[in-house]
């Protein structure tokens, strides 16, 4: 298994008018999300700045496994939300792990 940095954005659909639980299909969208958090494929994730972008760190067997498993997002069939930049993340600091030193 690896860890990937992941950037989306608001996709055309998005509507600037409402707020991110206000956007169509907000409960599926959040249901999608925790079950791939229950799941550990979610290791960490939230808005960037002002919201208009996230930033996501997942753990995958590959970039493919992570492009797939996006791609059944609600938001993403109904074009609210783009995957952008997919970057593999070699992680040497980690204080979730007991007794790493890191380097």
């Amino acid at each position: 298994m690896a860890y990937f940095a992941i950037f989306t954005a608001h996709g055309p659909s998005w509507d600037n008018s409402r707020s991110i639980r206000e956007q169509r299909a907000w409960e599926e969208h959040a249901a999608f999300m925790d079950a791939l958090v229950d799941d550990g494929f979610v290791i960490m994730g939230g808005p960037l700045a002002d919201g208009q972008r996230t930033l996501l760190i997942i753990e995958a067997r590959d970039e493919e496994e992570v492009k797939g498993r996006l791609a059944e997002d609600p938001w993403a069939s109904l074009d609210l939300l783009r995957v952008g930049l997919i970057e593999a993340w070699t992680v040497w600091l980690d204080a979730r792990r007991r007794g790493s030193r890191g380097l």
